[in-house]
């Protein structure tokens, strides 16, 4: 091989092997706040998340922010240093903050500052009613970052009983800040309590119960049976009346409806037809 192809072919082999490291030195540096933790402690005070654009290559054009990535209105600048402020931080205010920047000539830059803090149950059913062969379905909603592991268990008094899908009639189903109980075919005997749904990530935990209860198959009859209970002990209250009437409350069509005449009144009409019979 010619020398001199020989030493364009080391060149050029020099340059690709320094291609990563120039262009690690050209990426832009952001320094960016350390992660908050939302805590009782620091409920209502203000959080401040910052970055500021130490180094660029190329000019920037502008900056904004982003949360579980979803840009936030209203915080577009073309400031270095960018700063975003959530005034009464709560559980949902929680997540996955970033800081973008956006450039001409070259791709956008950012820095990610998580924001955590307990999982809180927002949304869940006080009480479900079915009846009993139905199928049943609890949930809980939660806010609060990182997403939360659930778990589901049937309180008893003071004791539990952990479910899983390994029954064939429960089925969990989890997505990030939600989670979903299906019961199938519900017992009567065995299935109505105390249902209680768990989230629990690095920060801390919470639950929520649901009581589920479980009608009979003739719960559906009970007011038209209650209506003809109440119709049957009407009837029998009439004739069991009707039967215990006194007798002289009724009156005889065969006796006459004119006043009697009594013993004595006979007695002395008969004493003077005698007296005149005499004379």
């Amino acid at each position: 091989m010619h020398p001199n192809a020989v030493m364009l072919a080391a060149v050029l082999l020099g340059n690709l092997m320094l291609l990563p490291f120039i262009s690690a030195q050209n990426e832009p540096k952001i320094n960016a706040s350390d992660q908050t933790i939302l805590s009782a402690d620091t409920s209502g005070k203000p959080v401040t998340l910052q970055c500021n654009l130490t180094t660029a290559h190329t000019a920037h054009k502008d900056s904004f922010w982003m949360k579980n990535g979803q840009k936030i209105p209203n915080t577009q600048t073309e400031q270095k240093n960018t700063a975003y402020r959530i005034t009464k931080p709560r559980a949902d205010d929680s997540g996955e903050y970033m800081c973008v920047y956006t450039f001409d000539m070259a791709p956008n830059a950012n820095a990610t500052i998580e924001v955590k803090a307990k999982p809180d149950i927002t949304g869940h059913k006080r009480s479900e009613n079915k009846n009993e062969g139905e199928n049943a379905m609890l949930y809980c909603k939660s806010v609060g970052y990182p997403h939360p592991t659930w778990t589901w268990r049937k309180v008893d008094g003071t004791s539990y009983t952990d479910i899983d899908n390994s029954t064939g009639r429960f089925f969990i189903t989890n997505r990030d800040n939600y989670t979903e109980l299906n019961i199938l075919n519900l017992d009567i005997n065995t299935d109505p309590g105390l249902y209680e749904c768990n989230a629990t990530n690095v920060i801390g935990n919470t639950a929520q119960t649901t009581i589920l209860r479980v009608r009979s198959h003739l719960a559906p009859l009970w007011p038209f049976l209650g209506v003809l209970a109440e119709i049957i002990i009407l009837v029998v209250i009439i004739v069991v009346y009707e039967k215990r009437k006194r007798p002289d409350d009724i009156i005889d069509d065969d006796e006459p409806v004119g006043p009697m005449k009594t013993n004595s009144t006979n007695n002395h009409k008969d004493k003077n037809i005698r007296q005149r019979n005499t004379k």
